[in-house]
C-alpha cells in the first residue's frame, strides 16, 4: 500500500500572515491523522517562513502515524533529526532562500556529504530518503550513500501530464524500476494532485509513499480537509 503524508506547510504559511496560532498546525496534524493521512511531512526551512523548529518538537509529541521532516542539512537541521529522531528524514538540496524544492540532489557530487548524513541519522535510528530526479546515474549514487530510500521530484511529471500522461511518467516508471532492483525504497512528492496522482500509482504500485502539501491543503479549502484528504488516500488504489 502506498501511503500518504501530508504536507502541512502551507497551514504554517497561513498562520505566520497574521501571527498569532490561526491556524493551529499541530491541531491540523493530529486532524490529518485523524482523517486517515499516514504520516504528516513539514519541512522546516532556515527563516522559519512557514513551519517553525518548534513546531516541529509539538507535532511529534501529538501525533501517532509517522513524521517526514524535509529540509537541507544544515547543522540546526541536523540537530533537530537527531535530537527528535522521526520516522523518516528527506534531505532536499534546496538553497535558503528557494521558494520551493526545485531539483534533486546530484548525488555523484555529493556522495560522500550525503553518506556521512546517512550514517549519522542511522546512528539516531531515523530511516533516511533523498531527493533526487529520474537519472539513472543519479539513483545508482543515492544507493551508495547508504540511504533507505529515495523521493522523486515528479514536478516535470506533473508539468507534461495534461500534455501526454504517458510519457511524462515514462522516465519515472524506468526510474523505480532501477531503484525497485537496486533495493530502495521509493516515494514521490512535489506537484501531485487529485488530477494526476491515481495514474502515477497505477504506472507505480511499489511507490512505498507519496508527499503532498500545496495542492491537498488548496483542495482542503474548497472540500473541508476529511474529505480532501479521503479523495488523495482514494487515488491510491488501482482503476478496475
Amino acid at each position: 500500500m502506498t501511503k500518504l503524508s501530508v504536507n502541512i506547510n502551507k497551514v504554517a504559511t497561513i498562520r505566520n500572515a497574521r501571527g498569532g496560532n490561526i491556524p493551529d498546525v499541530v491541531k491540523v496534524a493530529v486532524d490529518c491523522e485523524k482523517f486517515g493521512a499516514d504520516g504528516i511531512t513539514v519541512h522546516p526551512r532556515p527563516d522559519e517562513r512557514h513551519i517553525r523548529f518548534k513546531d516541529v518538537h509539538d507535532i511529534k509529541g501529538r501525533i501517532r502515524t509517522e513524521l517526514n521532516v524535509e529540509g537541507y542539512p544544515t547543522q540546526k537541521f541536523i540537530d533537530l533529526i537527531t535530537t527528535l529522531r522521526p520516522a523518516q528524514v528527506t534531505l532536499v538540496p534546496d538553497k535558503p532562500d528557494a521558494i520551493t524544492s526545485s531539483e534533486g540532489w546530484d548525488t555523484v557530487e555529493h556522495q560522500q556529504f550525503l553518506s556521512d548524513l546517512i550514517d549519522e541519522f542511522h546512528e539516531a535510528g531515523v530511516r533516511t530518503s533523498i531527493f533526487v530526479g529520474t537519472d539513472p546515474q543519479i539513483i545508482e549514487y543515492a544507493a551508495k550513500t547508504g540511504t533507505d530510500r529515495i523521493e522523486l521530484y515528479t514536478e516535470p511529471y506533473a508539468s507534461a501530464y495534461l500534455k501526454n500522461k504517458d510519457k511524462a511518467v515514462a522516465p519515472f516508471i524506468e526510474a523505480a524500476k532501477i531503484a525497485k532492483k537496486i533495493g530502495l525504497g521509493i516515494n514521490a512528492g512535489h506537484d501531485l494532485s487529485l488530477e494526476n496522482l491515481q495514474f502515477l500509482y497505477n504506472s507505480i504500485p511499489w511507490l512505498d509513499e507519496v508527499s503532498i502539501g500545496h495542492a491537498l491543503i488548496s483542495d482542503a479549502l474548497y472540500m473541508g480537509l476529511e474529505k480532501t484528504i479521503k479523495a488523495y488516500k482514494a487515488c491510491l488504489t488501482k482503476t478496475p
